[in-house]
Order: structure tokens, then sequence, then C-alpha cells
């Protein structure tokens, strides 16, 4: 908010100079003969459209917004703990590969039923078989 209240703050005063410039200007040219004035009447407009064209450019400037830091991805581990036995969820979904000899796997879902030590997968929409775990 104060670099935009300072860029309107130059702009004004830069509006304000161009004015006054272009009143020392006319009165120059009053005693000056007509095609000076004419000449002086134009390096004014060109001045005070100068003047304009900055203040504008100025105030379409946005402060740059602050970046935020990127966001770590959480370290996630799956653990299947029963019957005294553990498997990793790392260790189904390389078994499932394993088991998997079709085209090239897109989705895999897994069913785990540790009552049956059973597994039972999905792959690529459509019931793909099951493995012992």
């Amino acid at each position: 908010m104060k670099k935009e209240s300072a860029v309107k703050t130059v702009a004004k005063k830069t509006v304000e100079k161009a004015a006054a410039a272009e009143k020392a200007v006319e009165k120059v040219a009053e005693k000056a003969a007509p095609a000076v004035k004419t000449t002086a009447k134009k390096a004014a407009t060109a001045t005070k459209t100068a003047a304009a064209k900055t203040t504008k450019a100025a105030a379409a400037k946005k402060p740059a917004a602050a970046k935020k830091p990127a966001a770590k991805k959480a370290t996630v581990t799956a653990v299947l703990q029963y019957a005294g036995k553990e498997v990793s969820y790392d260790e189904l979904v390389a078994k499932a590969r394993g088991a998997w000899n079709g085209e090239a796997i897109q989705e895999l879902a897994l069913y785990v039923k540790p009552e049956e030590e059973k597994v039972y997968m999905v792959v690529n929409g459509q019931e793909a078989g099951s493995f012992d775990l």
C-alpha cells in the first residue's frame, strides 16, 4: 500500500509540474511570435502527455506478491500387522506388480483380507486376480 500511495504522490507531482511548465511556456509564447507560440504549445502538450503516460505506467505496476515456500511432501508408511506378521505397503505393491503380467499398470487397487491371507487386486479398472500375503 505504501508503494502505491508513493507512486500516486509522485504521479500527482509530475502532473502538477507539467501543468506549471505548460503555463510558463504559454506566458513566454504570448510574448514570442505566433510560430513560436504554436511550437511551445506542442512541446507543453507533449510534456503533459509524457507525464500522463508515466503516471499510468507507474500506477499499473503492482507490487510483487510474496512467494510462499514450497510445501514438503509427507512421507507415508503403511504397515499391515496381523497374526504376528507384518507386511508393508511397498511389499504389497511389489507383489502386485510381480503377479501382474498384462499391460502397463495405470491404476492399481489392492484389497487385503488378512483372515484369508489373500490380497485381491484390480488393475486399470478390471478385476485382475489375487496373490498370497
